[in-house]
């Protein structure tokens, strides 16, 4: 069972299907793992082991992952009988009586739900430490974040407890986290995955769900598994030609790649960020493509304006829920969340709207860039992962917080506001042994050539991954 280290998510479903180890014997050594791991990484913090051991013994589904272990983020999914915290004192006794779609569709790919994992409440911080649970930590450097908001699902597949976990992005909370723990982390088209039944959209279209794997097959097939609407659903993307594992194990037509390692807004990106931007964009000539320097051309504090407003009027929503509209007495949400949400309760109808139109008309001048290359290569992250406490969720200035966030993501959160698809590839580790990575972005739509060169990137410079 020592192999499970070593193994991805549909490396462990082929040993199940062959009947070299059971999903039970598969369950035990996931459990003997994250006993040992989590206590120093705080990765998982809702154990579902007697869920877990009951859905084996009632009989898994035959799909493409059975028998392989999987944790959901402790965020905006349901996971009937298990609590439903939002990473928030405020509802540290919420329990969820129904799946969420998303979940209903993992199970039935097979896998096995063992647990919950860390995020920072309602998602709103770019690391993972929350007053409730506590921080997440990086398996490459405890005393680092693994990112957030997803931080506890990169901790968990970063230390082998698990091959994959499911993970939201409203601003980079995939990519982010995929980045600091070197992992795979893809986020979809906006709509891609359902938010379905308790939405329709998240943060008006911001928001979207998958997972961070380690390996690029892992994620491709999740996303055929999990994929496509649901009745009710506002809209969706068309779906693919081909099925994303295929695209995937060939590699992509010639692409034309524009890069660039400065960020749109101007502010300063770390030298090792930007050369392992430059080191992928030479890997990417060397494996046959176009690549020029190139950045798509809008209004970078429009954008940015606009953003700020869509996420505070959200965070307002969310923590309001419990108390019909009104904000929650001090202490039951993070200080900064109770300054967003302020700022959120004072915005106009009419300002939130032209926000999202905003945002529209931003989108496509970032998308008419898209006519010209097939994908923008940029440094995911402007700065390496950052020590535990750097990003407090105890300050109220929420400008202050703006320009944190700002400067340390200048690149993952133009993609929630166009709803294209990116990804974060590991490029390698800096000077101080912590992952870097890199992000590409693809036309609204286009996940096959994300999966396309990211297969053909792991096949041509492996990533290196922690030993169990």
């Amino acid at each position: 069972m020592d192999e499970l280290d070593r193994l991805d998510a549909i490396g462990i479903a082929a040993l199940v299907r062959s009947r070299q180890v059971s999903a039970r014997e598969v369950l035990d050594a996931t459990l003997s793992r994250i006993a040992a791991r989590n206590p120093s990484l705080n990765a998982i913090v809702t154990p579902l082991h007697d869920a877990a051991a009951q859905a084996i013994a009632t009989g898994l589904p035959d799909g493409p992952f059975t028998g392989a272990p999987f944790a959901f983020k402790e965020l905006v999914v349901s996971v009937v009988g298990a609590a439903s915290t939002q990473a928030s004192r405020l509802y540290a006794n919420a329990t969820a009586n129904a799946d969420s779609e998303l979940v209903r569709r993992c199970r039935q790919a097979g896998l096995v739900i063992v647990g919950k994992t860390n995020s920072s409440e309602f998602g709103l911080q770019p690391v993972t430490e929350p007053h409730l649970f506590g921080p997440a930590r990086n398996p490459w450097n405890p005393a680092f974040s693994p990112g957030g908001s997803s931080g506890g699902a990169a901790s968990a597949v970063a230390s082998a407890m698990l091959p994959m976990a499911h993970a939201t992005d409203g601003g980079g909370s995939i990519r982010i986290p995929a980045s600091c723990c070197g992992m795979f982390g893809l986020k979809p088209t906006r709509a891609r995955i359902t938010a379905g039944p308790e939405g329709g959209e998240g943060l008006a279209g911001l928001a979207s769900q998958h997972a961070i794997t380690w390996s690029v097959r892992d994620s491709a097939a999740l996303l055929d598994a999990t994929a496509g609407p649901m009745p009710g659903d506002p809209y969706a993307p068309a779906p693919p030609s081909r099925p994303y594992l295929d695209e995937a194990a060939r590699d992509p037509a010639r692409l034309r790649i524009g890069f660039s390692t400065t960020a749109p807004s101007g502010v300063a990106v770390d030298r090792e960020c930007a050369e392992a931007a430059l080191r992928m964009a030479r890997l990417c000539e060397q494996l046959g493509h176009i690549v020029e320097q190139a950045e798509p051309e809008f209004d970078v504090c429009v954008a940015r304006a606009s953003f700020a407003t869509v996420f505070q009027a959200n965070t307002a929503v969310n923590a309001g829920r419990a108390t019909g509209g009104a904000l929650p007495a001090p202490g039951l949400i993070e200080p900064l969340t109770r300054a967003v949400a302020e700022r959120g309760l004072a915005i106009f109808a009419a300002d939130y709207i032209r926000a999202l139109q905003a945002m529209h008309r931003e989108s496509r001048h970032i998308a008419a860039f898209h006519a010209r290359y097939d994908l923008w290569l940029t440094p995911t992250l402007g700065a390496l992962p950052p020590r535990i406490g750097v990003h407090s969720s105890d300050i109220d200035d929420v400008d202050r917080w703006l320009d944190q966030l700002m400067g340390f993501l200048p690149f993952t959160w133009i993609q929630n506001i166009t709803g294209q698809p990116a990804m974060s590839v590991p490029a390698g580790l800096s000077s101080g042994g912590l992952p870097v990575g890199v992000q590409f972005a693809a036309r609204y739509g286009e996940e096959a050539t994300l999966f396309g060169l990211a297969g053909q990137i792991e096949r041509a410079n492996p990533w290196p991954r922690l030993a169990g």
